[in-house]
């Protein structure tokens, strides 16, 4: 069981992961030797299994996003998540579900290299049907 304390430095980590533990320990009112047992204890459970990169809003800004819905042979399920795997325009992969199995999120630097990467998503072995929507902007993201 997580704590709500826990809960709390996680969603400061989620805002700035790069945030000092003197930061994140004046934000929670804790001292600093607290926020650095909280951050080892999650780490050793596994809650806590790295740390990532927000990119800036004007280098974003250039990239095309979109979703794009999936519906996969489930015999080919396996080989569709190891191929999106392989290709670095894919940011995350979700299994749903619904009318669709999977929904993949993916960035390319412009529309024309976007529209190869969901040819080639639409070429996988194993991939029946596909529905693309591009991502116009981001109103809330944590």
């Amino acid at each position: 069981m997580i704590k709500n304390a826990d809960h709390q430095l996680i969603a400061l980590l989620r805002e700035n992961a790069r945030a000092s533990t003197a930061e994140l320990a004046r934000q929670l009112g804790v001292s600093r030797s607290t926020v650095q047992s909280r951050l080892e204890r999650l780490e050793a459970r596994g809650i806590i299994a790295g740390y990532g990169v927000r990119l800036a809003p004007d280098y974003e800004k250039g990239l095309v996003r979109a979703q794009v819905l999936l519906t996969v042979t489930p015999k080919q399920s396996n080989k569709v998540v190891r191929d999106l795997r392989a290709q670095m325009a894919v940011r995350t992969l979700h299994s749903v579900s619904g009318s669709f199995d999977m929904i993949v999120e993916v960035e390319s630097p412009s529309i024309s290299d976007l529209d190869r990467l969901l040819d080639e998503i639409g070429a996988m072995e194993g991939v029946e049907r596909t529905l693309s929507s591009i991502i116009l902007s981001t109103r809330i993201e944590r």
